[in-house]
């Protein structure tokens, strides 16, 4: 079993926000995939799929952002997953708007919701697809990343999750190296 998890903060003031990029993703991946009916569970909404046999878990936290790890750690405990099967997709100030970067561990690079969940789980051994919300000369911090997309930032951000849910596609069905391979490559 593979675990996808998008972050992002539960609550109507926050969608199609740039933090919630990983929900984002996260529902336009079960769109696709024909998940119906999520769930309740492990204080975070869950959905499950499959791919070429293998059985897919969605899960997008309810905690709000700065406490995402506890819903990973649920998770990840309850259905015994070892880390290997464990991809977060989440948002990054540092890439340009839409695009992507597969990462297979390293620290949480100033994002606090994999800040929490390398600390529940007690290692930086995160494989993690990151999409770019870019930055803002004018808005810092917390407004940026709680603001929305700009009309001209739309298409980018949708082409961005597009190309996630290929990169989630492909490490389902290669692994993290192969869907790093692929994926990092492309125009940035």
């Amino acid at each position: 079993m593979k675990v996808v998890v998008g972050l992002g903060n539960p609550g109507i003031e926050y969608v199609a926000t740039r933090h919630n990029v990983g929900f984002m993703t996260l529902d336009s991946f079960a769109e696709k995939h024909s998940v119906q009916g999520w769930k309740s569970n492990f204080q975070a909404l869950v959905g499950e799929t499959k791919i070429d046999g293998e059985k897919v878990l969605l899960v997008k936290p309810q905690t709000f952002m700065n406490l995402s790890g506890q819903a990973v750690l649920a998770v990840m405990q309850f259905y015994k997953v070892d880390k290997e099967d464990l991809l977060v997709v989440y948002d990054d100030m540092d890439l340009a708007v839409g695009a992507v970067k597969l990462r297979q561990k390293g620290s949480c690079g100033g994002h606090n919701g994999i800040r929490d969940i390398i600390r529940l789980l007690g290692t930086e051994q995160i494989s993690r697809l990151k999409i770019g919300i870019g930055k803002s000369e004018y808005a810092q911090g917390k407004d940026f990343v709680l603001g929305k997309f700009s009309a001209e930032e739309d298409e980018l951000i949708d082409n961005g999750i597009v190309k996630g849910i290929d990169a989630i596609t492909c490490w389902v069905k290669h692994g993290i190296a192969e869907a790093m391979n692929r994926y990092n490559r492309q125009d940035k």
